[in-house]
């Protein structure tokens, strides 16, 4: 049987606390009933050794014991709940406390029976009716002249304020056990309920999610970090996803707007050459061509971006020089800009020699430049600009074309991605191309990043880390 997370703590919390008591009130029961008998035993000796010591002091071997003698021996008796008798060596009682003393304590003992159970750890084991006695020698002058018995019962051990001390350390363990027994169910109770509430309401979160709800947020509040993070990780989890599915429908139209339009167009002029209404020609064929390989391309750009993610790419790595590279590669765009009266422009440090895959660094500018020249408009310029910065090889593409929204920003490296103005641009190629480029960047070591705004252009910047590339 499965039960809520936050039973299970409470019932966690309530085990630990009982254990926790229990193990607690029994050694300090222990060691409080032995300190406490130990402590008894050496009251009730010294208070043997220092009556012993007046007697001693008190009897003379001619006279015995004076009267106000006797009467202090009596009275301490009394007081001291004790039997006293004094005997010569012969065996003959000179002296006795009397027996009332006697008589009272058995009848407080048969009343004290019962209670036997509820003092405390070892103390209960004392027979409180068990009847002693002591004997010790009275010395005069280096000489034996008497003996002195002293009897008690076993309760003389307890005092009536040792008795009262006893019950209400006792009672004092029984309070103490329920109020901090009840304490430790509310504190359990609280914490329980701060750990399993927050948790709930995620797994609710969770489920919404499951069942398809991506729009869906954690809003807690706590101050558990761990919580906390865990509100946020699901957060973060159904945006992304949220995302993913917008991405995912948007790929799924662009793939069918990209394909369509070539097949339309086959399609109407085959059934124009099926109804007679073209003649087959050479230019109709010509037409045939550009679209199937308009197809083809997109089959391809699928089929290469589907190997990178799956396989990654094999490098084929040379030595050579990259800014004599970069500069050729400029120069075989600068026809294609100049007959829409763009300018490019370079700006690059000489000799940067490296070790990477010359056909990757030539179709990564090739997409950046050829992209560039698509969204430029009238006075349209292209930047390209490679230099060194703290350990890294920097290659950045700079343009003033149309740029790229916020909102498009962090998705235009994505598959068949293209933002709503250049979906409205004639030219506008099939959403791959950046998709490309970031995966052989980061093949051979480097990162992509981009900065836009709207109306004022787009700037790429490729970094490579010196140490991976350079030999």
């Amino acid at each position: 049987m499965k039960i809520t997370l936050g039973k299970k703590l409470s019932l966690g919390f309530l085990i630990a606390l009982i254990g926790s008591l229990i193990i607690t009130s029994i050694i300090s029961n222990v060691r409080i009933s032995n300190e406490f008998k130990k402590y008894l035993v050496d009251e009730h000796n010294t208070k043997i050794n220092e009556i012993v010591k007046f007697i001693e002091g008190s009897y003379n071997k001619n006279n015995g014991f004076s009267n106000d003698s006797q009467e202090s021996i009596v009275r301490n008796a009394n007081m001291d709940e004790l039997y006293i008798e004094v005997r010569d060596n012969s065996g003959n009682t000179l002296f006795s406390s009397g027996t009332a003393y006697m008589q009272h304590k058995n009848m407080m003992n048969s009343m004290m029976g019962g209670r036997k159970s509820s003092m405390m750890g070892d103390l209960s084991n004392i027979n409180t009716g068990e009847y002693k006695e002591e004997k010790h020698e009275i010395t005069k002058d280096n000489s034996v002249v008497g003996t002195i018995i002293i009897g008690y019962y076993g309760s003389s051990y307890f005092s009536s304020n040792s008795l009262t001390f006893i019950n209400n350390l006792n009672q004092s363990f029984i309070i103490s056990f329920f109020i901090t027994l009840i304490l430790g169910l509310l504190i359990s109770f609280f914490l329980s309920r701060q750990i399993a509430s927050p948790l709930e309401k995620i797994t609710k979160t969770a489920s919404d999610m499951r069942r398809g709800n991506l729009g869906v947020r954690s809003n807690i509040k706590c101050n558990t970090k761990e919580i906390e993070e865990l509100a946020c990780s699901i957060n973060y989890l159904a945006e992304t996803l949220q995302n993913q599915e917008e991405l995912r429908k948007r790929l799924t139209s662009d793939m069918a707007h990209e394909i369509r339009t070539p097949l339309t167009t086959l399609k109407t002029h085959v059934e124009a050459l099926i109804d007679g209404i073209w003649e087959p020609s050479k230019e109709r064929f010509q037409v045939f061509y550009e679209e199937l390989d308009r197809l083809s391309k997109l089959v391809n750009n699928l089929r290469n971006i589907s190997k990178l993610e799956q396989a990654g790419i094999t490098l084929n790595k040379s030595k050579f020089d990259l800014s004599s590279e970069i500069t050729n590669i400029v120069d075989t765009f600068k026809p294609i800009f100049m007959k829409q009266n763009y300018l490019i422009t370079t700006e690059i440090t000489e000799k940067i020699i490296v070790y990477m895959d010359k056909d990757n660094l030539k179709q990564i500018l090739y997409n950046l430049l050829s992209n560039a020249n698509k969204y430029l408009e009238i006075n349209g310029r292209v930047k390209v600009s490679l230099f060194e910065s703290r350990g890294y090889i920097v290659i950045e593409v700079e343009d003033n074309g149309i740029g790229i929204s916020e909102k498009d920003l962090p998705y235009i490296f994505e598959r068949f991605y293209r933002s709503d103005i250049s979906r409205d641009k004639n030219s506008g190629g099939s959403g791959l191309g950046l998709t490309i480029t970031k995966s052989l960047v980061e093949a051979n070591g480097g990162k992509i990043q981009v900065k836009s705004k709207i109306g004022e252009g787009t700037a790429f910047s490729i970094e490579f880390p010196k140490k991976d590339i350079c030999m």
